[in-house]
């Protein structure tokens, strides 16, 4: 069947529906093509850029005929850039395509059948929504066109393209950060190219400048600078500082984290607070946060409350239940949920996010939280002797719960699990496992990132 189609044809295509990942299905006969670029209903003219026995990807060369759904991009930078894959997509086609992604994993992954999945619940903003934005300095500039001047030195401050390590575009402007993000980015690629002090070089790991990582509190207006770089050097960083200080109103705190780590991460060794208190304070409903550098927190503030309510819904709380959160990070959901219980243990492995979880506790005035730093498929011989769960909520990472965790999930036998997905295809597998002793009710997809396929899902699963 691979035969049909070669590495490098060009080939007209009729696209079917979405995939898990972003791009549109097309077959020809049944050898299925993955078609970056597409929109289910387009019929395009692709390259063909991967073969492999079972299917090929293909990239959009021109579009012969638009879907209904597909729409014109406001951003310059959507067919290089990673950041949002769905940009060329109507908003409410988004919803539905994710809605039948979570329905496709949970029949054909979890091979859960006559399970309900709820019409997606939209982002209350489609635009400027993140909180938090990290863009990388390089000196492997990724440039759009051929006409483009590149600068000598090169230089970029923005994000990568999809697939490289330290090919990084440019980016003036990103639609997915408020306006005030923009501002300090701009301030800070004019500064950083008129020091002439050397960006960070990912494969001879010389240079100075690595990471800025802008967050932002839509609950209050303020914002964070965190300023990564190799080497501490004050004198270089301080007068940076003034400048965004004086040209952005609403600057909480600027950080400069230092990191000599090889591996490209955001996070520094040492972290030296240049300006005001060294984090930011958000709100999810009623409950403020804490957010420092490198803590953890749900990107879209607004979203998480959707989120969060729902899940509060689905553990049906009295105020009298033993509640057992799983990945419970910096506590956000045990303290969302704190007025409905009588008691919520969260399980953490990072002790940094412990820490945050119990200050955000002491903030609230929240009493009846606990907090654990453990592996959880380690720490759970400890929580069975200790108690016995009326209600447990799991919110892991995109890789799922480990198969030890599952167990132990199904030998402590709450009456009830929510259980929170950032992947649907792994939420899936999990269920499926999880469906021995509980019933799966219902599961309500949660935008909480527009303009990607990425999807959150919240599913209901009570005991049999």
């Amino acid at each position: 069947m691979s035969a049909l189609v070669k590495k490098g044809e060009v080939i007209d295509l009729s696209i079917e529906k979405m995939a898990i990942g972003g791009s549109g299905i097309a077959r020809v006969n049944r050898y299925v093509i993955f078609v970056k670029g597409a929109v289910a209903g387009d019929k395009v003219r692709a390259r063909i850029y991967k073969k492999k026995k079972d299917y090929a990807e293909a990239k959009v060369l021109e579009v012969i005929t638009p879907s209904v759904n597909r729409i014109e991009v406001r951003c310059p930078y959507f067919n290089h850039c990673g950041g949002c894959q769905w940009q060329h997509i109507k908003y409410e086609a988004q919803l539905n395509y994710k809605h039948m992604l979570v329905e496709e994993a949970v029949s054909k992954v979890g091979r859960l059948n006559n399970v309900p999945v709820l019409e997606t619940i939209p982002s209350p903003e489609i635009f400027g929504y993140r909180n938090k934005m990290e863009f990388t300095f390089s000196n492997k500039p990724w440039l759009i066109s051929k006409s483009e001047q590149s600068e000598k030195p090169p230089f970029a401050l923005g994000l990568h393209i999809p697939g490289s390590f330290d090919r990084v575009i440019d980016i003036e402007k990103c639609l997915l950060q408020p306006d005030e993000g923009n501002e300090i980015l701009d301030i800070v690629r004019q500064y950083v190219r008129k020091t002439e002090i050397p960006v960070y070089d990912m494969k001879n790991h010389k240079g100075f400048w690595r990471f800025l990582t802008l967050r932002n509190s839509k609950a209050f207006g303020d914002w964070m600078v965190n300023i990564i770089t190799a080497d501490e050097a004050q004198q270089v960083v301080a007068p940076l500082v003034d400048e965004i200080c004086k040209k952005v109103s609403g600057i909480k705190t600027v950080v400069n984290n230092i990191s000599k780590k090889k591996a490209a991460v955001a996070i520094g060794d040492k972290e030296v607070i240049m300006f005001g208190t060294g984090y930011i304070e958000d709100k999810i409903g009623d409950f403020v946060f804490r957010i420092s550098a490198n803590s953890f927190f749900q990107t879209n503030s607004k979203g998480a409350e959707k989120l969060y309510s729902k899940v509060k819904e689905y553990a049906e709380l009295s105020g009298t239940e033993e509640v057992l959160d799983l990945y419970s990070g910096t506590g956000t959901i045990p303290i969302f949920l704190s007025k409905q219980a009588r008691r919520i243990i969260g399980i953490e492995i990072n002790k940094d996010a412990v820490k945050d979880a119990r200050k955000n506790c002491e903030i609230n005035g929240i009493n009846n939280c606990v907090f654990i730093v453990g592996d959880i498929k380690e720490t759970f011989s400890k929580v069975d002797s200790e108690i016995k769960p009326d209600v447990i909520i799991a919110d892991p990472p995109r890789p799922g719960i480990h198969k030890d965790a599952l167990k132990g999930i199904i030998e402590l036998g709450a009456k009830r699990l929510v259980y929170v997905s950032c992947n649907p295809a792994t939420m899936a597998r999990d269920l499926s496992i999880l469906s021995q002793v509980y019933e799966v009710k219902e599961i309500q997809p949660v935008d909480m990132f527009p303009h990607t396929h990425h999807i959150e899902a919240v599913a209901k699963c009570v005991k049999n």
